[in-house]
């Protein structure tokens, strides 16, 4: 248990752990050890995030009720670390945890922070003496303790904020793909001109790519929740009951309401921390998916009208401090941003999740922090897109029927019929004269305007195929 106050200096207390006394301030739940680190990173100012510090409560509750229910702690003990720990899961007492990001690599700091703060909440009706370390972290090591909250951390924010922002997200782009019909448009490729296909199939492909960044995501979260806990120092789980692992982790479960289990190979889970890369990589995958579909929002909005102007983004904010009725697609552009911001994590998470020799990573804090706001990011600008310039998005069939007419790409559906280079010489005139593609068909294809019209009919095109156009040649 940490020293009692032995004498007060405006406003501070003294506290000492194994290095000796320094001043603590005197409302601080946090010890010495805490102050410590506070007094050594002076450095971003940026405490580790909310979900980090809910999951170390987590697993404090959790530890101490499976100690408890080896014997190894005492009932009233372990009641009152675990509703201590409890409460700092809810968020009451986040002020309490002040350590910057930027700390110790093994993030023991934390852990400290999360003990002695618990232990000073335990302690608080005088009833027990608890000790931040003998009892706060018994069979537990910062080691295993902070893997396992960057695994249970991530895995929570996943599955509560992420993951049905990314479901809501597609929901709402297969709407408007359902609303928009059969609307047939202009495609591009290399933002040139190509063959034609409705807004519901061009939506659609944004849906399939959520879908398959859904489950590549799902998928890695397999991984993730395995945890290390148990393997305390470095993997051989000195300390600690042998059923320590698998207790927690079905403790775990229950508490959180999150499926986990115990990792066979606590050594890895410690040493390597592979499967928040992963994880990373795939956030980083779904920020290439909503970058490609901010940017084709923003594309197909433009103008309105020296732009494309196939659709109209609803209008949120003026769009500039000099040119008044400019409106600008802001969600879009705030959707690109948090894109690369996710992209830049996960470079920091890759280099980090590399830094560690033999049995321990020691980047375990920026691991942690990147993940956890690539997530929060994520899942707040998918459901922004969604509600703010999806849902209510409108297409303009008129400007998008004109530019379909003269779109010359169309003589594509010619080529089995009078070949690709008298198709070509077709699209140039019809380019070059400004003129639709039937008109300069009709006059040198050899073709009739009725074969013509069946086999340019931009609304058979989007099925593909061979299209027949009842006879002729080239």
């Amino acid at each position: 248990m940490a020293k009692q106050p032995s004498r007060r200096d405006s406003g501070f207390r003294i506290e000492h752990d194994s290095m000796g006394e320094l001043q603590v301030p005197a409302q601080a739940l946090w010890g010495a050890q805490t102050q410590r680190a506070v007094q050594n990173f002076p450095i971003s100012g940026r405490p580790m995030p909310r979900e980090f510090i809910r999951a170390l409560g987590l697993i404090k509750a959790a530890a101490a009720e499976v100690n408890g229910g080896f014997g190894l702690l005492g009932k009233g003990a372990s009641q009152a670390i675990r509703a201590a720990a409890l409460v700092v899961a809810s968020g009451e007492h986040d002020t309490q945890f002040p350590i910057d990001v930027f700390q110790t690599g093994s993030g023991t700091s934390s852990n400290m922070n999360a003990n002695e703060v618990i232990a000073a909440l335990a302690n608080a009706g005088g009833k027990h003496k608890v000790h931040a370390n003998d009892h706060v972290n018994l069979g537990q090591s910062s080691n295993d303790v902070i893997p396992t909250a960057i695994r249970v951390s991530a895995l929570i924010a996943t599955s509560e904020q992420l993951l049905p922002s990314l479901k809501h997200l597609r929901r709402t782009i297969e709407r408007q793909a359902k609303a928009l019909g059969k609307t047939t448009k202009t495609g591009r490729t290399h933002l040139m001109d190509a063959m034609p296909l409705t807004f519901a199939q061009e939506f659609g492909a944004w849906a399939s790519q959520l879908a398959s960044a859904q489950a590549r995501i799902e998928d890695a979260l397999k991984r993730v929740r395995r945890l290390p806990i148990g393997g305390t120092a470095i993997g051989t789980g000195i300390n600690a009951d042998p059923r320590f692992g698998k207790a927690m982790a079905k403790a775990l479960s229950a508490l959180s309401g999150v499926k986990f289990e115990s990792a066979d190979d606590k050594f890895e889970g410690i040493a390597a921390q592979d499967d928040a890369v992963e994880l990373s990589g795939q956030l980083s995958a779904l920020a290439v998916a909503l970058m490609k579909i901010a940017n084709d929002l923003r594309w197909m909005n433009s103008g309105p009208l020296a732009g494309l102007g196939e659709i109209e983004l609803p209008a949120l904010q003026p769009g500039s401090s000099i040119m008044p009725g400019k409106v600008n697609p802001v969600v879009p552009e705030a959707t690109c941003m948090v894109c690369a911001q996710v992209m830049g994590h996960h470079t920091a998470i890759t280099i980090a999740g590399q830094s560690g020799n033999f049995q321990l990573n020691v980047m375990l804090p920026l691991i942690a922090f990147d993940l956890l706001d690539s997530i929060q990011l994520l899942g707040n600008v998918m459901r922004l897109l969604a509600d703010n310039a999806i849902a209510g998005l409108k297409a303009k069939p008129e400007r998008v029927r004109e530019a379909l007419e003269r779109n010359p790409i169309l003589v594509t559906a010619l080529n089995p019929i009078i070949g690709y280079e008298k198709a070509a010489a077709i699209a140039k005139q019809a380019y070059k004269e400004g003129r639709p593609v039937l008109e300069v068909a009709v006059a040198s294809s050899g073709l009739s305007e009725k074969q013509l019209r069946a086999l340019l009919d931009p609304v058979a095109l989007t099925r593909g195929g061979i299209h027949e156009g009842g006879g002729g040649g080239g």
